[in-house]
């Protein structure tokens, strides 16, 4: 793999698990909400089991949130190892005069 996809596929890495954090995030504050709504309702299952799976997810989303700084940092020191917006700039180059 050239250093150009290599660097494509861990940037496309890095957005997809942005978009998971951001999703664990999002799963989190539905379970918030059906936990401040059953306050009044008082079902006991949603009671005992609702603070196992909010905790539980907050864990994940511990877990994702720590890989996506390691994975980040590292597509960016790949990027700077590799003079990567150099590589960008001379494919563009050749793209406009048609040396590919």
């Amino acid at each position: 793999m050239d250093t150009l996809k290599k660097f494509a596929t861990m940037e496309k890495i890095v957005h997809e698990l942005e978009d998971l954090k951001n999703s664990q995030q999002a799963i989190i504050q539905k379970l918030a909400k059906i936990e401040v709504d059953n306050i009044d309702l008082g079902d006991k299952r949603l009671e005992t089991e609702l603070p196992d799976m909010h905790q539980r997810i907050a864990d994940n989303l511990d877990a994702i949130a720590n890989i996506l700084d390691y994975f980040a940092g590292n597509t960016d020191q790949f990027a700077d190892t590799n003079h990567v917006e150099q590589l960008k700039e001379q494919q563009a180059i050749k793209e406009a005069t048609g040396n590919e």
